[in-house]
This record gives C-alpha cells, sequence and structure tokens, in this order.
C-alpha cells in the first residue's frame, strides 16, 4: 500500500509540539512561524486545549446533528461576540473549502442567481465551486468549470463597477479574501472592500468575506475584512478557529433565513469540533491574543524593514509575507539550515503566520537569523 503522492513532503517527521516549537523523531528542535498554514492559533498542546478536549472525549466525541448539542449554541454565542457579529448566525461544518463551498450555494439560494464574482490570485478550496472560485486553472478539473464564476482583477474598483453596471442583476455573490493568504498577502484595499458592500448592497447581491486564514484574530482584528468598516453578509471560517481540530463555520446574516434541509453536515459542529473551537475563543479572551497579534504584527514589520534584501514587506497582525526576488531559497535556507518553518507563495514570497502567542524572544531570534543569514 501507499500513499497517493500530491504533495513534495520534506524528510521530517514531527513528533511532539508545544507552544511556538515542535520536534522531530530525533529530539530536533524547530521554530515554528507557519503554523500548518495558519491553523496553529493559540500555539501547540496549549495545556487547557488538551485538558478540555481530553475531557470532552471521556465524556462524547460525536453525535449527529439530529439531537440537541447545546455546545453549539455556546459557540455561536462566543463567535458572534468576539467577531462583534452578534445578530448573526452560525452553521458549522468542517473545513474552509467546505465553509466557502456552502456560502456561494446559500447566496445562490437567497437570490436564485448563478453568477458568482470571484478575483485573480484567489484561493478559496479544492472543493468543486470554491476550487472554480480559485484562480489557478491547474487545480480545477474539467468537471470543475463553469460558466458561472468570473475572475476580476483584485483591489480594481472600476472593473468591479463595470461588471455590475452590465451584469449586476445575475450575480448571486461575490467572494473575497481579506488578505490573499495563497495569493502572496495581498491585502484587499478598504476602499475596494466598501465597494464590494456598496454594490452587492445595490444589487441584492451577496457579500462572501472569505476568512479562513485572514479570520479568527490573526490580523488584529477578528475578521480582517472588519478594517474596511462594513460587515458582510457571509464570513466564513477555518484553520485558526480550531487550532488543529478540523472545524470550519459560516457566519450568516440575519437577512439570509434558513429553511430545513438547505445545508447539511454529518460530522459539523460535533462535540469535540465544538469544544475545540470553544476553547481557542476562551484562551484567545484571557491572553488578549487578538491584541497580541496585533502589537506583534507591528513589531515584526518594523524589524523585518530593516533588510533591503527583503521587498515590499506587508500584511496585517500575524499574516505576514515579503518578496524574496534576491534570495529565492531562502525559504529552504531557514528551514534546513537553521530550523524554521515558514510558508511561502508563488514565485518567491515567504509567509508568516505564527501562532498568536509570539512574543518579542521568537521575533529576535528570527530576525538574528535573518541577520546571519543575509548580512553574511
Amino acid at each position: 500500500m501507499s500513499l497517493f503522492p500530491v504533495y513534495s513532503i520534506k524528510d521530517i517527521e514531527i513528533v511532539s509540539a508545544k507552544g511556538m516549537h515542535v520536534y522531530d523523531k530525533n529530539g530536533q528542535e524547530y521554530l515554528d512561524l507557519y503554523g500548518g498554514h495558519a491553523v496553529i492559533s493559540i500555539g501547540h498542546t496549549h495545556p487547557e486545549y488538551v485538558s478540555n478536549l481530553t475531557s470532552q472525549l471521556n465524556k462524547i466525541g460525536f453525535y449527529s446533528n439530529s439531537i440537541k448539542i447545546p455546545l453549539q449554541n455556546e459557540l455561536a454565542d462566543k463567535i458572534c461576540s468576539i467577531s462583534g457579529k452578534k445578530d448573526y448566525q452560525l452553521f458549522l461544518c468542517n473545513s474552509g473549502a467546505e465553509a466557502n463551498e456552502n456560502a456561494m450555494k446559500l447566496a445562490s439560494f437567497y437570490n436564485a442567481r448563478k453568477k458568482i464574482i470571484a478575483f485573480t490570485n484567489a484561493f478559496h478550496g479544492r472543493t468543486s465551486l470554491a476550487v472554480a472560485a480559485t484562480d489557478n486553472p491547474s487545480i480545477v478539473a474539467p468537471v470543475n468549470e463553469t460558466e458561472n464564476i468570473v475572475f476580476l482583477p483584485f483591489n480594481n474598483m472600476e472593473a468591479l463597477k463595470e461588471y455590475f453596471l452590465q451584469y449586476g442583476k445575475e450575480v448571486s455573490s461575490v467572494i473575497v479574501e481579506g488578505i490573499q493568504g495563497v495569493g502572496g498577502i495581498r491585502e484587499a484595499s478598504p476602499l475596494f472592500l466598501k465597494t464590494i458592500r456598496e454594490l452587492c448592497t445595490a444589487y441584492n447581491a451577496i457579500y462572501i468575506a472569505d476568512s479562513v486564514q485572514c479570520g479568527c484574530g490573526r490580523s488584529g482584528k477578528y475578521f480582517s475584512h472588519d478594517y474596511a468598516e462594513v460587515d458582510a453578509d457571509i464570513y466564513t471560517m477555518a484553520k485558526g478557529i480550531g487550532n488543529g481540530f478540523p472545524i470550519g463555520a459560516i457566519l450568516i446574516s440575519p437577512s439570509i433565513h434558513a429553511k430545513l434541509g438547505m445545508l447539511g453536515t454529518t460530522f459539523g459542529g460535533n462535540h469535540l469540533a465544538c469544544v475545540a473551537a470553544i476553547t481557542v475563543i476562551d484562551v484567545m479572551t484571557k491572553e488578549n491574543l487578538i491584541a497580541n497579534a496585533n502589537l506583534m504584527g507591528n513589531y515584526f514589520v518594523q524589524e523585518l524593514k530593516q533588510f533591503p534584501q527583503l521587498k515590499n514587506v506587508r500584511g496585517k497582525g500575524l499574516m505576514l509575507g515579503f518578496d524574496t526576488d534576491e534570495v529565492p531559497q531562502l525559504k529552504n535556507i531557514l528551514l534546513d539550515k537553521y530550523h524554521i518553518f515558514v510558508g511561502e507563495a508563488k514565485p518567491n514570497v515567504i509567509r508568516l503566520l505564527p501562532a498568536l502567542t509570539i512574543t518579542k524572544k521568537e521575533i529576535d531570534y528570527f530576525i538574528s537569523i535573518l541577520k546571519q543569514e543575509l548580512n553574511s
């Protein structure tokens, strides 16, 4: 038996983790500034997280959505409170792709339309409709192709206005990342997001705020879209919401009404997933991690800008990136030589997505490594 080889895999076997560090089978310590694709939000094996999940597993780990699960209501209350979207409703699923899939489906139910606007360099997932709205033809199978998706230039307000002027009555939804992750840490400008809001309101289309990577406090706000000071109709979440436990969610405006059977899930909102997400919010609140993401992110950017070899340092909070055209192998150097995990985006972008618990100590260590490597 063998695995279907769809990933490029490093010859590293991680067997344990704690806080900002992971450890391989040989005992080698690695500084984790990537969090497994922005998933680790409160640090690896946080003691409260481990304790709460263990406690819940000793009671019940799963039953279906055919019975009452009060943990779902508790989670809904906490997400609505921490995000400030107090009148919104929560639907729970299993992943970011599934969250985006359900969001676009829900929008189409709402206004009985088919056209979806997505943007260049977008990444929304690998399921059928989510991948169709992803700007990467190499991962879109023929069966996923649809004329219902149109790609417009990211951050181009004039192109967006022109499309709505011609086809606005056909547009079901606009889906946009507040900060593009796979697309290279590209921020949606506040004016661009405000324009999306205005046009969706004018044409009765649904504004979907893809917050799978840029949500859950990572940007220094619970949703990075909130930097534009407008509300979306649907927010999609995953990754950091569960700190490694598979969970996705969509937060839905009260103007969109549910009916029995329109959405569904087997595993979404199970007992363990809810406890994981509740614990993440509780820890984030007690440890002021959203404020820490903002503070440490500003410090990180300030320190990174001292290196002329690192171009266009950008991002918000702890969703940061920079271009490395002058040192194209930097990601591999950091991992192979210095045992530091970072992310990348094509062609030469380093992505930094550490846990929101990061301190100046870890940042200063990383900066010292950059000085050693780049100034040698």
